[in-house]
């Protein structure tokens, strides 16, 4: 099977010189080949976008609403399709694809609400008959570049509010799982969007590349590691950009001396090794404040244990991909780290790795340092609640966190005190809901906006302030007719 761009509202019909495979994650096998956009295919989508801006930046919010309100609508009726191409070409299991979809449906709601987003401010009479007002208006082509671990539900965190702002996107998703971009772009367009105001390309460093410097693109959204979200903003900016650019992860999650450690070992098996740890808020570090430790290992081994990890887990997305988990899992051993659980040699034709557990993890070793992106989990013992707000505050990440605790005034403090973007209080995974910002701190975001939400649609728009005097009053000719928006 052949999986190619869209461009001005249809399947492009052109020969590409390069592809990519596109494997089945749960037996690999190859199960479709992706054309690589050339540089030409990259301008003759932004090309296509750059034509329908016009027209669509001149379109009534009441007509951008009513698309982005037919798109929920058949986004909805189509979830479970949606879900079974995530889970074909990524390998979550159809659970959790389905858990995306519906996080993904939250930030397509928000952008329903775009007229009541986009209002401005009004200042009558600032001097003598002086009016100034405020408008914000849409950028015009922008970018978004996204990753293979939520190839339904990232787009959907940046296209929506992007469209209903006004402006036309070129979305570049992950080579790795491409489909589902484009099984969202034909949604866009059954909801009566017109051709041009989605393109999506696919590819590698070329098209990337291409959009971060294309003259046209105003901004670049993307996700991604670490590494690459620098690439990424360095190079846009430097190019003339507005780049937002979510970076990797070590989410760590304190556990208090008086926390209920049955929950806490439930939350740890649950937020560190669904969808395989292949998520940018999973809990890879497990900070248990003394003296829980012991008995917190001992409960969270014992659930790992119990973990179907084909029906629950999934497999990774690559071969590649479960190599680079296995070498970090066999640094661990060699540094030191205590092995509790070892999942190296899960069987099965697919790339399937079985979730790890390692205790008595040291801050300088390469599996507590680096964002390993599988299901290898590492505790790290803290003898004291300060010590561990310290080693959090020291990591050079600031994605997500969590402190599980019964103490009010401990949980208070430490949402203060922790230098993190986003926090849980007994909550795993704090992933905000769509009417707030995702994003995090320190190496984990470059640029100073975050994802959807209130951030989504001030990045998404620029303010233009107008001051205006009116000496002669307008007269307009009598309708009796009930107005109407059209």
């Amino acid at each position: 099977m052949r999986i190619t761009h869209w461009i001005g509202g249809k399947p492009w019909d052109g020969i590409s010189s390069r592809s990519g495979d596109v494997f089945d994650p749960a037996s690999g096998v190859v199960a479709a080949q992706v054309d690589f956009a050339s540089v030409s295919e990259v301008d003759a989508a932004v090309a296509a976008a750059a034509d329908a801006f016009s027209l669509w930046r001149n379109a009534s919010l009441a007509q951008r609403s009513t698309v982005m309100f037919k798109f929920r609508e058949l986004l909805n009726l189509r979830k479970e399709d949606l879900a079974e191409i995530v889970t074909a070409e990524h390998g979550k299991v159809l659970s959790d694809a389905a858990g995306e979809i519906q996080r993904a449906l939250e930030s397509v709601e928000y952008a329903c609400g775009i007229p009541a987003l986009l209002k401005g401010g009004f200042s009558e009479n600032a001097s003598n008959r002086v009016d100034v007002y405020s408008i914000e208006q849409p950028l015009g082509v922008v970018g978004v570049i996204s990753p293979f671990n939520f190839p339904a539900m990232v787009p959907l965190w940046f296209v929506p509010t992007a469209i209903a702002c006004g402006n036309v996107v070129v979305l570049k998703p992950s080579e790795k799982d491409p489909s589902a971009s484009l099984f969202i772009a034909q949604l866009f367009a059954e909801a009566g969007l017109p051709d041009g105001v989605l393109n999506v390309v696919h590819g590698d460093k070329v098209a990337v590349d291409r959009l971060l410097e294309h003259p046209t693109v105003k901004s670049i959204s993307f996700v991604g590691s670490t590494p690459i979200a620098r690439y990424v903003y360095e190079t846009g900016t430097a190019h003339g950009k507005r780049v937002q650019a979510l970076g990797g992860a070590k989410n760590h999650m304190v556990v208090l001396p008086d926390a209920d450690l049955d929950l806490a070992a439930d939350a740890a098996v649950s937020a560190g090794f669904g969808s395989a740890g292949e998520r940018c808020m999973a809990i890879s570090v497990v900070v248990a404040v003394d003296p829980v430790g012991d008995t917190l290992v001992s409960k969270i081994a014992s659930r790992m244990r119990t973990v179907d990890v084909r029906r629950e887990m999934g497999p990774l997305v690559t071969d590649a991909h479960r190599a680079r988990v296995r070498s970090y899992v066999d640094a661990g051993e060699a540094s030191g780290a205590s092995i509790v659980v070892d999942g190296r040699d899960f069987p099965g034709d697919g790339f399937w790795f079985g979730p790890t557990l390692f205790d008595h993890v040291q801050p300088d070793m390469s599996i507590y340092t680096d964002e390993i992106f599988g299901p290898v989990l590492s505790v790290v013992r803290a003898p004291s609640y300060d010590a561990a707000v310290s080693l959090v505050n020291a990591n050079r990440y600031g994605n997500g966190t969590a402190i599980f605790t019964n103490d009010g005034g401990a949980a208070r403090r430490f949402q203060n005190e922790i230098e993190v973007g986003m926090v849980g209080v007994n909550v795993p995974i704090p992933v905000p809901v769509a009417y707030y910002s995702f994003g995090g701190w320190k190496e984990s975001l470059f640029g100073d906006s975050h994802a959807y939400g209130p951030h989504g649609v001030h990045f998404f728009t620029r303010s233009k302030v107008v001051t205006s005097r009116w000496l002669d009053p307008s007269h307009g000719g009598i309708n009796l007719g009930f107005p109407q928006n059209t």
